[in-house]
């Protein structure tokens, strides 16, 4: 696969492309809209959207507010989610995974991926 430069990003297949390339320790991942609808996918799209919209809205009931970012860790791997406007980015990954960075390459993403649909406009 050749490189995918985050600031041209305009298509979720994309981006999901370019956090798989940028995150060697990435399982899988999928890039759902704000109603949940997932846009691109690793693997069997109905078992990812139905996986992402539980994380979130498991996330989502810890606290009063919509998350931005929840992360979990089990002895098996650790599962990430991050919204970003009216995106949102769930992943899994290996165990041990520093955090900070799963963070940071999920959220510039998506935030590329709105800016890239933005300009494609």
């Amino acid at each position: 696969m050749s490189p995918v430069d985050a600031a041209t990003l305009s298509d979720p297949r994309e981006a999901l492309a370019y956090l798989e390339e940028i995150s060697p320790q990435m399982r899988g991942c999928a890039i759902l809209s704000g109603d949940g609808e997932v846009l691109a996918a690793s693997g069997e799209v109905e078992r990812w959207g139905a996986a992402g919209r539980e994380l979130l809205a498991a996330a989502d009931a810890a606290g009063r507010e919509p998350v931005t970012h929840a992360h979990v860790a089990t002895g098996d791997g650790e599962a990430f989610c991050v919204r970003e406007g009216d995106l949102a980015a769930v992943a899994v990954t290996d165990r041990f995974v520093l955090s900070s960075l799963m963070f940071f390459d999920m959220r510039a993403t998506l935030h590329e991926l709105a800016m890239g649909s933005e300009r494609a406009r």
